[in-house]
């Protein structure tokens, strides 16, 4: 293929992410935030191979962020059906490994079988590039691309989910919609959970082929009746993750080789995963406190025609994270393990979050709220999806603080203090983001 052909596939497949992040026309009071709750799912739908768990998308704090939140729980040899949304997603593998497939338009079928392989009789398959995942990975996945995941391994996979359901590239509402291309996933049962709430707009996603008239496929496919008539899976009840009796069997490189670099990575198979739970490469790091690591767009240059980013990190026990806010984003927090006690304060100097969040839960700290963590006493960890792809946090204490830079007149007059306690003020903590711990919480 040539090099014009590979740049009008890239052109015609990201056109709609060039531009930035619009503007987020909110309704009246959608983020004015009296409280903050820690969420739970509260819907859940069944399948044969596992269960897909959603967060209340109604919510205030969703819709003040415009996104939505999901958990996929895959169980050995289970299969996530090929399917597509309308906003983009970030994926982080808080459990399991696997390998999942992504297409996109246009793009050549880079993998194939040998020609050994043909010669025994076999069919010899092409398809779009696989790509290997594992705990603590993150998957990003454009809006309108079909992709697919395979869990290989043994133990279940749990995978939570960010849907940017106001992203730029979403023009139907504000809510996220699936686009499945085989099965029958409304046959999945659906469970409500404690909390109850409104029913998930997922809910309603079904095979977008069944609906079609069976020539019409016979002839868009060139295939007889019988096989088109498998593509609308009539009696299909397994749900929308089924189990691959003896394993899938793909063309895949071994894990050890797998690379993303050259011309065809950056037009055609651009790299979509990244590890994020690499403790021996953290962006900060403080043995008696804790770590994190920072994923932006200059580390996954997809994430600049998203206007997303992600932040891991992990609290030793009764570790404190300064009190901060993000400049330019919302934050999305899901505890992976342990808990926290978090205070979230709005600009009405209010608290309108003042718990402990546990393991499973998540909680959305809008842009500009002031957020501090202090760790329970087996510590904790997070992951953290952010609407813009480079966030900016500002600390209130510590080396780079707000207060840190103040001159000691400002902040003696600001806080009516002596200019020796002024001086400790803005001098006590040599830290810069995470605290070792001085009391017991």
């Amino acid at each position: 293929m040539s090099i014009l052909s590979l740049s009008l596939a890239f052109l015609l497949f990201f056109h709609a992410c060039l531009a930035l992040r619009p503007f987020v026309q909110q309704t009246e009071n959608e983020c004015q935030i009296q409280s903050i709750n820690a969420l739970e799912p509260n819907v859940q739908v069944t399948a044969e191979a596992g269960v897909t768990e959603f967060f209340n998308s109604g919510d205030q704090q969703f819709q003040c962020a415009g996104v939505e939140v999901i958990r996929h729980r895959i169980k050995p040899q289970g299969l996530l059906l090929p399917t597509y949304l309308n906003s983009p997603l970030v994926v982080y593998i808080i459990q399991g490994r696997g390998f999942q497939g992504v297409m996109l338009p246009g793009c050549p079928e880079t993998f194939q079988s040998s020609q050994q392989v043909e010669e025994h009789g076999s069919f010899q398959d092409r398809h779009q590039k696989i790509r290997n995942f594992q705990e603590g990975d993150v998957i990003v996945i454009p809006a309108g691309a079909p992709h697919w995941m395979y869990n290989d391994g043994q133990e279940d996979i749990v995978a939570v989910v960010l849907l940017d359901s106001t992203s730029a590239t979403n023009q139907l509402d504000q809510f996220h919609r699936r686009f499945f291309l085989a099965g029958n996933p409304k046959d999945g049962e659906v469970i409500m959970g404690q909390q109850g709430g409104q029913e998930s707009p997922e809910e309603g996603s079904a095979n977008i082929l069944r609906a079609f008239d069976l020539k019409m496929l016979t002839e868009a496919f060139n295939e007889d009746e019988e096989t088109a008539s498998k593509l609308q899976s009539p009696d299909d009840t397994r749900g929308h993750i089924v189990i691959v009796e003896n394993g899938l069997q793909v063309i895949r490189p071994p894990i050890q080789i797998q690379q993303d670099n050259g011309l065809e990575e950056t037009l055609c198979s651009p790299k979509l995963t990244f590890h994020i739970n690499d403790v021996s490469r953290p962006d900060y790091f403080n043995p008696e406190a804790g770590w994190t690591t920072q994923l932006n767009g200059f580390k996954l240059p997809i994430l600049q025609t998203l206007q997303l980013s992600a932040e891991r990190g992990v609290l030793h026990n009764n570790a404190m994270v300064s009190p901060y806010w993000i400049t330019n984003a919302h934050d999305v927090i899901y505890i992976t393990h342990g808990y926290m006690r978090m205070q979230i304060v709005s600009n009405e100097g209010e608290a309108v979050y003042d718990n402990v969040i546990q393991e499973g839960q998540v909680v959305v700290v809008p842009q500009n709220f002031v957020v501090v963590k202090y760790a329970g006493k087996q510590g904790c960890g997070w992951i953290s999806f952010r609407t813009n792809d480079n966030a900016m946090i500002n600390t209130l204490s510590g080396s780079s603080s707000a207060v840190k830079a103040l001159p000691v007149g400002v902040i003696m007059n600001a806080y009516r203090m002596s200019p020796e306690d002024a001086w400790s003020l803005k001098n006590n903590r040599k830290e810069s983001l995470m605290f070792k711990p001085s009391f017991n919480y």
